[in-house]
């Protein structure tokens, strides 16, 4: 690793304006934010440009602690999951990328099937749980994220759940749920889906969720619908609800969280991912940003942050306000193998895209 002296030196970060679709329901386009006077160019001469499809603040924390403890520069990219992935794989050798971090895995494996990660340093991948990272080694989790079904406390109550997320594509569940179908959040559930039950399964239970459910952009309006009494429940990633509760819970008081748990496809808990580009110009300072996120000061960004994900690796804990990642019994599902081609398929065949 190479270490500078000046490492706080005018760090200073600018946000760029948002367009386009993300994973979480917002939009933004491919833009760059720096550090240090970092721009696109000056990759080249020492920095790192990382894209990111991360949520923006979280990424900029780690880029600050990261940049502060090496004096490396770093310029973030910032766009959604898929877009970022198509880009990287459209610019193939001239990508001025050296690190791509996501919120979900499948775009992930759409820049590994593309032949374009390099391999992970060993000493990163072992600061990482096996269960949270794909067999590959050709990236690895840095944060995760648990399904829920949030649901409205006033008018149902826990018995009167569903056991399993299958069990909402029932007719007794017809108009009562929502979800946000066009997020990569939701994709990655049911590219898990995929992944446990099979192709026949998994359309089979598209057709019902089509004939049952209330499509929302995003999920925290999901959420906001539930909490407003126009839908019964909603299904979505657990740091919706926990990242509403922290600030004024105006779109969550009404709500609660429920896990699925069982090894449900429901349980599902979705890794969020970084690797590092075969291409990099820097590959010395990509793969040392790695192993800082995925180490302990990188995890404990998680644990103490407002983000709400999981922290996965270097023994760091959750959290103190979310469910143990013990406790959620979720799923075994290799990253490696979510696939997000024959899910866009299926949904768009299900007509839920």
């Amino acid at each position: 690793m190479k270490i500078r002296t000046n490492a706080l030196a005018g760090i200073a970060l600018a946000a760029a304006a948002a367009l386009g679709l993300t994973a979480c329901g917002g939009s933004t386009t491919p833009a760059a934010t720096g550090t240090s006077s970092a721009s696109a160019s000056d990759a080249g001469s020492g920095g790192i440009t990382v894209y990111n499809a991360q949520h923006e603040s979280l990424t900029k924390e780690w880029i600050e602690a990261f940049t502060a403890e090496t004096g490396i520069k770093v310029t973030m990219r910032q766009g959604s999951d898929t877009e970022l992935s198509n880009q990287i794989i459209q610019e193939g050798a001239a990508s001025p990328a050296d690190v791509f971090l996501t919120e979900n895995s499948p775009a992930m494996t759409q820049v590994e099937t593309a032949g374009l990660f390099a391999d992970v340093d060993k000493a990163t991948i072992e600061q990482v749980p096996a269960e949270y990272r794909p067999s590959t080694g050709k990236w690895t989790g840095i944060a995760a994220r648990s399904t829920v079904l949030v649901y409205d406390k006033a008018k149902l109550t826990e018995d009167q759940l569903p056991k399993s997320m299958l069990d909402l594509a029932n007719p007794e569940w017809k108009g009562k749920w929502a979800a946000s179908p066009s997020g990569a959040d939701f994709q990655a559930i049911v590219s898990a889906l995929l992944e446990l039950k099979g192709e026949a399964a998994t359309e089979e239970w598209l057709n019902g969720m089509k004939e049952n459910f209330k499509a929302y952009k995003g999920n925290s309006t999901a959420m906001k619908a539930v909490n407003a009494g126009e839908v019964d429940a909603a299904l979505i990633y657990h740091y919706y609800y926990y990242g509403d509760q922290v600030k004024t819970g105006e779109n969550s008081k009404n709500v609660t969280p429920y896990y699925f748990k069982n090894q449900d496809p429901g349980a599902f808990v979705s890794v969020s991912g970084g690797g590092v580009l075969k291409t990099s110009k820097n590959a010395e300072d990509a793969q040392a940003f790695l192993k800082f996120v995925t180490g302990k000061k990188g995890q404990e960004v998680l644990k103490n942050g407002t983000s709400f994900e999981y922290a996965i690796a270097s023994d760091v804990p959750a959290n103190d306000k979310l469910v143990p990642l013990v406790e959620l019994q979720a799923p075994t599902v290799d990253a490696a193998k979510l696939n997000s081609e024959k899910v866009t398929e299926l949904m768009t065949k299900a007509g839920l895209l």
